[in-house]
């Protein structure tokens, strides 16, 4: 074992110091499947007839075998590093296949290896079987769910007309009540618990809720021996929705009376209202991306190509955007850079506030990308993308511009000085124009919606960087819900609440064994040596090489040394430095829970801000679907990557970053979170990795000098460039569509 593991570290450092060229050929072992591969595993495993696989919902109802999602399943790291940097054989495309086991007689979720594609030909488990009550939420559940509220509801009809003003759930029309349902769904494991938090379904529903929340216990399959076991009114709590309907008939309870729908409400709406008091009017378009002269990037298929830079990426169903293989000037910076989760935990004084921990993956977080709006949400040139997703659907679904890439003026010069003579003149006047490219998409998790972007600078620099923005989870105002966060309305609390994402960044710099050191300043005090008897205090830096993997975690609540260096311990630049990259976090956020308190351990990676592993096959990702509605037994504990404490000089290291912030809602919050100042993210920065700064190869820099005296110029201009980009506009009106639908 130890010597085969000595041979695979001995050729992962062979290939990282050899790299070949990428292509469009290589990077497709990272691509999404296609609609036709997505097809053809459904087909295969519905023709199992041991799977006892349902294709459509069925009589049996949630007491069914059914197929919940379908993705690609990347390759091992070793395969994929033998193709593409060796010229080794082509991994097997495979598919990740997740199975809902509801007919069994022990019912459990089974996830599965499916493959060779594009014509799959076996099967095999993959990993533990989850418990069937850990599942995710489905449609049909919800269809089911809903049905039982209608039944749940009828008592509460006279007060839900009065409160409401004349909103129901039956026979509706256009004044609806909808409900919001909150996770994790009960308080221990194997519990199928959800507190149910109604809302008038107006634009905006999320921020009218009525005042009634229901606890419902929704573990059995047969929907009929679901029942409410809590109801909670304004402020007070019920044994049944037939008590509280009781105690309003003989007027023990009174209605808290909503305004009217829907002049009302449209606190809630995007449309305009109000008007600037100073500056032109904004009813003309603003300031335009524009490319006078084309693309000045490459896209072929997923491989994405860029000032030196060359990545490829995939739209993963489950998690969202991964990166692979990604390299500048030909090597490779990083194997893999990944969304792995996302988490927003609350308070509140209403049973549904308090009880709300979402763990988005458990949502589907991948699969929610939904159409993006050119010259909104991408600029109107930008390049747009599809992606088909298996979620919960009966086969692929096309999601339209699900993904954009685009050149972004930054607006700052990359670099830039302004020579002065100190006599009113100058020497000269050199600049660098500030680009990088962005490649974005969004997750749609309910009420919130993440923008996710990698920027790649021509300066070595990558960024990542999600901003949060749509609508404020928030619940019913009452007098002792302001401990808890601000009120926005009349009857509108915003709940405090963590946002923490979490990203999995495999280094590969300058090859695959890599090391970790911090880097850090500190004082000393010396004498001068020309004039002894005088003391000086200055900065000298402090390298702290992170042997160990506990030595290499750093907690929230502990300060996070600032220079977080990886680098190839057999490497150094022209200057005798180690060639290095940097982890440097663009964050403000804290922990969510108390170490080791009971749905903490589902999370355990939200202790760290920073955490350094070596690479193992069997710890591909620090999250799964199934911990939002079981985070008290885990299917996955991050917690278990740091337990034997392995060594981590010269190996092959992945860090997992986490970061987020704090928002306690305010009323400019209405009517939905803006993204100025809720975003957070990270960049790898290089350090001492080149000789100079590569960015030097880019002809977008001007340099003006003064002119020789006597000469009748007034300046020279040196630029590698047309003088002038001409005029820049889009030709195409707005579309949007909006659908997705089955491909």
């Amino acid at each position: 074992m130890l010597g085969s593991r000595l041979l695979l570290l001995s050729l992962l450092a062979w290939v990282g110091s050899s790299p070949l060229p990428p292509s469009q050929e290589r990077a497709s072992i990272f691509s999404d499947l296609t609609p036709a591969e997505h097809r053809a595993v459904r087909d295969f495993l519905v023709g199992r007839p041991e799977l006892g696989l349902q294709p459509g919902e069925g009589a049996q109802g949630l007491a069914r075998n059914s197929l919940l999602l379908v993705e690609l399943l990347a390759p091992k790291k070793s395969q994929a590093l033998g193709y593409l940097d060796a010229a080794g054989r082509r991994p097997r495309r495979r598919a990740r296949a997740v199975v809902l086991f509801g007919a069994e007689p022990q019912p459990n979720i089974t996830e599965y290896v499916v493959g060779p594609l594009p014509r799959p030909s076996a099967y095999r488990p993959y990993g533990r079987a989850a418990p069937y009550a850990a599942r995710p939420m489905t449609k049909l559940e919800y269809r089911l769910l809903y049905r039982r509220l209608e039944e749940f509801l009828r008592p509460l009809g006279p007060l839900l007309q009065e409160a409401t003003a004349g909103f129901g759930f039956e026979q509706c029309r256009d004044r609806c009540l909808t409900f919001t349902d909150v996770a994790p769904r009960g308080l221990a494991s194997g519990e199928r618990r959800t507190w149910l938090m109604l809302q008038r379904f107006v634009e905006g529903f999320f921020l009218h809720p009525v005042g009634l929340e229901l606890l419902v216990d929704h573990r059995e399959l047969d929907p009929a021996r679901w029942r409410v076991e809590k109801v909670w009114y304004n402020g007070q709590y019920f044994g049944s929705p037939a008590e509280l309907a009781e105690r309003y008939a003989k007027g023990a309870v009174a209605a808290v009376r909503l305004p009217g729908h829907p002049e009302e409400s449209l606190f809630s709406t995007y449309v305009p209202r109000g008007r600037f008091t100073s500056g032109p009017p904004t009813d003309a378009h603003g300031a335009k991306v524009c490319e006078p002269q084309g693309r000045r990037y490459s896209l072929r298929g997923n491989l994405l190509a860029y000032s030196g830079w060359s990545l490829a990426f995939r739209l993963r169903t489950s998690t969202g955007l991964q990166l692979f293989d990604v390299r500048f000037n030909g090597e490779r910076v990083a194997y893999e850079l990944s969304v792995q989760e996302a988490v927003a935990f609350y308070g509140g004084s209403s049973p549904a506030a308090m009880q709300t921990k979402y763990i988005d993956v458990g949502w589907g977080m991948g699969s929610v990308t939904h159409e993006l709006a050119p010259g909104v949400d991408c600029p109107e040139g930008a390049t747009f993308l599809d992606a088909h997703h298996q979620y919960d659907a009966p086969g692929p679904v096309r999601y339209r511009r699900a993904l954009c890439v685009f050149e972004w003026p930054t607006g700052v010069p990359l670099r830039r000085h302004f020579d002065s003579n100190f006599d009113g003149g100058y020497h000269f006047y050199g600049g660098l124009e500030g680009h990088a490219l962005v490649l974005r998409t969004t997750s749609t998790v309910y009420n919130y919606d993440y923008i996710w972007d990698v920027l790649l600078y021509p300066n070595g620099v990558l960024e990542t960087k999600v901003h949060a923005t749509g609508y404020v989870h928030a619940s019913f105002y009452t007098p002792d819900g302001i401990r808890y966060g601000s009120r926005l309305q009349t009857h509108v609390l915003g709940n405090v609440h963590t946002h923490l994402v979490h990203y999995k960044v495999d280094l590969d710099v300058a090859g695959a064994g890599n090391s970790f050191e911090t880097l850090e300043v500190a004082f000393e005090n010396i004498s001068l040596p020309w004039e002894p008897s005088y003391r000086l205090v200055q900065p000298h830096l402090e390298h702290q090489p992170r042997l160990r993997e506990r030595q290499a975690t750093f907690p929230f609540g502990k300060p996070l040394p600032r220079y977080l260096l990886f680098y190839n311990p057999g490497q150094k630049n022209r200057w005798g430095h180690q060639r290095s990259y940097r982890i440097q976090l663009a964050s403000h956020a804290d922990r969510v829970l108390p170490p080791n308190w009971k749905e903490e351990a589902g999370i355990s990676w939200s202790r760290y801000q920073v955490a350094v592993t070596r690479h193992r096959d069997s710890e591909d990702t620090s999250s799964s679907l199934y911990i939002q509605n079981d985070p008290w037994q885990p299917s996955v504990t991050f917690e278990n990557f740091l337990r034997n404490d392995e060594p981590l000089e010269d190996q092959d290291l992945v860090a997992w970053v986490t970061v987020g912030f704090l928002h306690i809602p305010h009323a400019e919050d209405i009517p939905n979170t803006a993204t100025p100042g809720n975003a957070v993210g990270f960049y790898l920065r290089p350090f001492n990795f080149f000789d100079e700064d590569p960015s030097v190869a880019s002809r977008h820099t001007i340099i003006v000098r003064p002119a020789q005296p006597k000469s009748q110029e007034g300046v020279l201009v040196q630029r590698w460039t047309p003088e002038s980009p001409g005029a820049c506009v889009a030709k195409e009106s707005f579309s949007y569509n909006g659908s997705y639908l089955p491909d």
